[in-house]
């Protein structure tokens, strides 16, 4: 007969009894699990993420006697640069450690591939809404993406300023940019967006974004200059693409496609008509 010690047999008996009693307890019905109150939606706006927008102002007027500082030191007004070509207006601050060099970014990314120039079609004006930053920043910012562009001539063209505080609410109130300053992280909330301007300072179009279509800023030049920028051709596509202002960006029009269409072929119908004419020979009366 075999005999088992009970050294052994009792730790059995032990585990076996303990398991049961687990598999008793997991049986029994558990109590109401403990639900973490509800947060904040994932779609709901940060609170000061509210007083970030652009308010679209077509048609109104820039302050062209407020005064600023540029990038040289020098006391100016925003009428200084107004008065012969339309003007592309980044509002930016220069030490933004991100979006602000985005925008810029796009906007030159864009005016590369246009053949338009800055000093010559347009100009190109940012403005800092920070009344901290100094004209020191502004000419680095300056250098910085003019070593990038370097076209003949568009320094002329380009220009990066400075102001008090009251100067720059002047400037964003008239164009409707609205903006935020986080204390806690030192730095602004803003819409990244530029502003088209025309020759006598009233706003033409908004860009919106960070990346700027080449034929956006384009098509905008050419309606803020009002027949002073582009050729033919461009007036022919501003009349084939239709400004949509909630997206900021040129759509493409397929019926005015089709009546520019139908005008091209009557006057190439009636030019050729007009030829013909022109070069039949009079046939000469039959002698008797």
């Amino acid at each position: 007969m075999i005999r088992c010690r009970r050294s052994i047999v009792l730790p059995l008996l032990l585990a076996f009894a303990g398991g049961i009693g687990v598999a008793r307890a997991s049986a029994q019905p558990s109590g109401p699990l403990m639900v973490p109150p509800p947060g904040k939606a994932a779609a709901e706006r940060i609170p000061l993420l509210k007083d970030v927008d652009i308010i679209q102002k077509l048609g109104n007027k820039i302050p062209l006697d407020a005064a600023f500082v540029d990038e040289n030191g020098k006391d100016v007004r925003l009428g200084d640069y107004f008065g012969t070509r339309p003007v592309v207006l980044a509002l930016v601050y220069y030490e933004c450690p991100m979006l602000c060099t985005q925008v810029l970014n796009g906007v030159f990314s864009s005016m590369e591939a246009m053949p338009f120039t800055t000093g010559k079609d347009f100009d190109l004006l940012v403005i800092s809404f920070d009344p901290g930053e100094t004209p020191a920043l502004a000419l680095e910012k300056k250098k910085a993406y003019f070593e990038r562009y370097r076209r003949p001539g568009s320094d002329a063209g380009m220009h990066y300023l400075t102001g008090r505080p009251e100067a720059i609410k002047l400037i964003t109130d008239a164009v409707g940019f609205k903006y935020a300053y986080d204390s806690s992280i030192d730095q602004f909330a803003h819409p990244a967006a530029v502003t088209i301007l025309t020759r006598t300072g009233e706003v033409s179009r908004y860009l919106y974004g960070i990346e700027f279509a080449p034929k956006d800023l384009r098509l905008a030049l050419v309606e803020a200059g009002q027949g002073h920028v582009g050729t033919a051709v461009d007036q022919a596509l501003l009349y084939c693409y239709h400004y949509d202002p909630e997206s900021g960006k040129y759509g493409f029009v397929i019926m005015n496609v089709v009546r520019l269409g139908g005008i091209l072929t009557v006057a190439a119908l009636g030019l050729f008509i007009v030829r013909n004419v022109r070069t039949r020979r009079p046939e000469g009366r039959a002698e008797v």
